[in-house]
């Protein structure tokens, strides 16, 4: 079998005090306030690929965001790797059709819902609007489905998930419930099962070249970017996980926020978990600029 290689995250000085990098086939959540750098950090990781030598092209970006506030991604992937991001949208139905040819895209960036600035939890929602996102939802899973089958048939290895809005009770978040099904569901799945799931009663026909198109979903790697309401590091560090939480199960967790230096404040970062790994409880500030985040 060959070996499992570490997973560059992209950002330089930060695989150091990973201990080489994230670990494919884990889970690595970075928490952090709205323009602290998250997204800017994973697309570092998702670009990443493109340079390490057992996978060799990009990995792609799963955006869930549905209150208006776009996260940028084609301007920065533009302006940090000049790289044209290929956005493919969310759909009630999804062609199959020649769904294996060599020249089909799949895109590198599918983002689920539509901006409609709409609420996400359930206690914030009337019944009827609960209820609607639940059909949007199963809707929209083929084009999930669809999305990120088709990039790890073609080589993809690294998913970025994006979007995740602050939730006081998790299990209530129509985000979280997506995501929770996709990670579970489609990155973690047999892919013989995946497409069983995408191609349904037509399964029998794709049969073949589903299995002349298999993957190891262990060496797929997921980094998950939560918007938190604290701003301040101390306060993300302080704050105790709830049972349940999808923190709670991430092999990696990592804290971005901001810390008082003088009379200025400046970001940084924690790695509060790193499961299988030493890493230090030192705090590492960092800077942004148009290659994005580097440790100092």
């Amino acid at each position: 079998m060959t070996p499992i290689h570490r997973q560059t995250t992209g950002v330089p000085g930060l695989d150091e005090q990973l201990g080489g990098g994230l670990l494919p086939g884990t889970l690595t959540v970075v928490v952090g306030a709205t323009g602290i750098g998250k997204t800017q950090l994973g697309l570092q990781f998702a670009r990443a690929g493109l340079a390490q030598a057992d996978e060799l092209r990009s990995g792609v970006i799963f955006d869930v965001s549905a209150r208006g506030d776009s996260q940028n991604h084609r301007d920065y992937a533009r302006r940090m790797f000049d790289w044209p991001l290929h956005s493919v949208a969310g759909q009630d139905r999804v062609d199959l059709s020649d769904f294996f040819a060599p020249d089909r895209r799949h895109g590198d960036y599918l983002h689920v819902f539509d901006y409609r600035g709409r609420r996400v939890t359930r206690r914030d929602l009337e019944w009827e609007d609960w209820r609607e996102w639940q059909a949007e939802l199963n809707a929209k899973l083929a084009s999930a489905i669809a999305f990120l089958y088709g990039n790890f048939i073609r080589g993809a290895r690294r998913v970025v998930f994006d979007g995740i809005e602050p939730a006081d009770r998790p299990q209530e978040s129509i985000q979280v419930n997506l995501l929770e099904y996709v990670y579970h569901q489609i990155v973690r799945k047999d892919p013989q099962w995946v497409a069983r799931d995408l191609f349904r009663q037509h399964y029998r026909e794709q049969a073949e070249a589903a299995a002349a198109h298999d993957y190891d979903p262990q060496r797929i790697g997921c980094l998950l970017l939560s918007t938190s309401h604290d701003a301040m590091l101390d306060e993300l560090i302080s704050r105790p996980l709830d049972e349940g939480d999808s923190l709670t199960n991430a092999n990696t967790l990592i804290y971005m926020g901001k810390i008082r230096e003088g009379h200025r404040l400046r970001r940084a970062l924690y790695i509060a978990k790193h499961r299988g790994s030493h890493c230090s409880e030192e705090i590492h500030p960092y800077t942004i600029d148009d290659q994005g985040l580097r440790l100092e």
